[in-house]
């Protein structure tokens, strides 16, 4: 039995993590450090894997990076083949229960308990959850955690109830109505929409001072600098951005700040697909982004590269990390998630699904996938060629 790992594609709505893009970059920097981080995550998810498999009692055969045609066998360690594969787009482990070793089913993980077999399969997204956070971790104690002090007040256009409070060009929106603004995710216009007509409290620091204004969320109307002018029903009337600060951390700090910030960026993810998914339904509208396949995500690579440097990359690669983690999990057939709902049913059925109905089910869902990539990576290549950037300008 193979369990094998894509690089299915990834969703792109985590943009705001990166550095925008900017020209220069050679190519074939970009394809070759993307290879790298493919080997890495690779690497991380089937050791999971493997390991968890060996721990258990499930003999594994060969631990593959790539897939085949196989180029050459690395070594061999306790019955287990570790070899290099001329397809660079993702990776295997070969356990044991095919061929004649499947009349036995010895150690083999196609006749191994639901107990064994939901382990083994989980601990691949698993590892590279926690490769995020390990990235994370030191990329924060070497460079300090970016930690948002408040909203940067950037513009304020006359004649709207930003300007009638006193907001200035400059001022750090700390609180309003009450509420902090060193949320990533905080809602300046839900607060404004919440309070139409009513008097709302901003704090803000100036020039070192904090100040307390009061603002009157309603209609206002804005002239761009291009002459367009934008009406709203109710807002404030000033454009904002992060106010960001480096904080150094010890070692402690920073493995405790990185698992937080993990887990929200996975709850950002988790919300993007679902909103992705409801796109697709006309539920709600598509979230910025979309997703890319293996050619995308290589060229995003080399714009991160090109704007952030190597901890961009690592910032990048601990960010693909967690797409894969999630992914990984969804009950999607040939991904790990299916192999666990089998196993379930199966637990909870007291009996095996036919091998035969199983390996049907996976392998219309793997050919379904590198058709998915196949169309996914036409549309990518399409726009290399016209120069589109991945991670928007």
């Amino acid at each position: 039995m193979v369990h094998g790992t894509n690089l299915f594609p990834v969703l792109m709505d985590v943009q705001a993590q990166v550095a925008e893009q900017a020209g220069g970059l050679n190519p074939l920097v970009g394809i070759l450090a993307f290879l790298v981080m493919l080997v890495i995550l690779v690497f991380v998810h089937e050791l999971g894997h493997l390991l968890v498999a060996l721990w258990v009692g499930v003999r594994a055969e060969e631990f593959g990076i790539g897939y085949p045609p196989r180029m050459l066998t690395l070594f061999e360690h306790r019955g287990v083949k570790y070899t290099l594969n001329w397809l660079p787009l993702g990776g295997f482990v070969r356990f044991a229960g095919e061929g004649d070793d499947s009349l036995y089913g010895t150690g083999s993980l196609a006749e191994a308990p639901p107990w064994r077999k939901i382990p083994v399969m989980a601990a691949g997204p698993l590892m590279n959850l926690i490769l995020a956070v390990i990235i994370f971790a030191i990329l924060f104690g070497v460079n300090g955690y970016p930690a948002l002090r408040g909203q940067l007040i950037a513009d304020v256009y006359p004649g709207t109830p930003a300007a009638e409070a006193g907001f200035v060009e400059g001022d750090v929106l700390l609180e309003l109505d009450g509420q902090p603004m060193n949320d990533r995710f905080t809602g300046i216009t839900a607060i404004a929409a919440e309070n139409a007509g009513q008097p709302v409290a901003a704090v803000v620091r100036r020039d070192g001072t904090e100040t307390t204004l009061t603002v009157v969320p309603g209609p206002l109307e804005i002239t761009r600098d291009d002459g367009t002018v934008q009406r709203m029903d109710v807002g404030l009337g000033f454009s904002y951005g992060p106010d960001i600060e480096l904080q150094q951390l010890n070692p402690f700090q920073a493995v405790g700040v990185a698992f937080v910030h993990t887990f929200e960026l996975v709850g950002a993810m988790i919300n993007g697909l679902g909103q992705m998914i409801g796109g697709l339904f006309g539920a709600n509208d598509p979230p910025p982004g979309g997703i890319a396949g293996p050619v995308g995500i290589a060229r995003a690579t080399g714009e991160v590269i090109n704007t952030a440097g190597v901890s961009g990359f690592w910032n990048w690669t601990a960010i693909l990390s967690i797409n894969l983690f999630l992914l990984n999990l969804l009950p999607i057939p040939a991904l790990d998630g299916s192999h666990i709902v089998f196993s379930l049913i199966e637990w909870v059925r007291g009996k095996k699904v036919p091998p035969e109905k199983e390996a049907l089910v996976h392998g219309i869902g793997f050919a379904t996938l590198m058709g998915l990539i196949l169309l996914i990576s036409v549309s990518d290549v399409w726009n290399a060629i016209n120069g589109v950037p991945v991670l928007g300008q």
